[in-house]
């Protein structure tokens, strides 16, 4: 029985990294924002274009950064789930996606890809003095994952059939790996869907 207990445990624990791995934030952001680029722009080279600005300030730069850092050591891994290492990622991660925000608006970047990303910049706004003023780490996880279900289902309808449950998946896998509280994977949803399900469809 203590074996078949440690096995099943064993499971639970890959199943839970398999989730948080591959459906991190950066993979998240960046496939969010392709998605709705693909679905908002006039051809195949605009959504091309302003999906790889987009997806490069708000995920391939900040990733970037992060997986530099790992390897200097000035942070423990890729999640950074050590909350006073965070200062300078999440400083990043948020002036790097305003910026995209501005450079799509320049290059007149279709409204819906516009709307999300400044979306996704103004949770930041939120989370970020939560985690380095509060102290209180807050699940990027959960708050990416959330506001990617929104949006999916906000922008496709249908999409909430499997976008919700990797959602919550996502949610329970933070909480069993014990990087997060369940209070701390709950305040992250709530942001994320706040910032897609009411900010969005007002700026799209």
């Amino acid at each position: 029985m203590a074996t078949s207990g440690t096995e099943q445990a064993g499971v639970a624990d890959r199943v839970a990294r398999l989730f948080t791995e591959i459906l991190s934030p950066a993979v998240l952001v960046a496939t969010v924002l392709f998605v709705v680029a693909w679905a908002s722009a006039d051809s195949p080279m605009s959504a091309l274009v302003t999906g790889v600005i987009a997806a490069a300030a708000a995920s391939f730069l900040p990733i970037a950064y992060i997986l530099h850092g790992v390897r200097r050591g000035s942070w423990t891994d890729r999640h950074v789930g050590v909350r006073a290492q965070r200062t300078l990622p999440m400083l990043v991660c948020l002036g790097s996606t305003a910026s995209g925000t501005l450079a799509l608006a320049a290059a007149g970047a279709p409204r819906d890809l516009l709307a999300l990303i400044a979306c996704m910049a103004a949770a930041l706004v939120v989370a970020t003095p939560i985690t380095l003023l509060a102290r209180w780490k807050i699940s990027i996880h959960a708050l990416v994952a959330a506001g990617t279900a929104v949006t999916f289902t906000v922008v496709f309808g249908w999409a909430l059939l499997f976008t919700w449950p990797l959602a919550a998946a996502v949610g329970w896998s933070r909480v069993h790996l014990r990087d997060h509280t369940t209070a701390q994977v709950l305040a992250g949803a709530l942001v994320g869907a706040c910032a897609t399900g009411l900010l969005y469809p007002a700026l799209r």
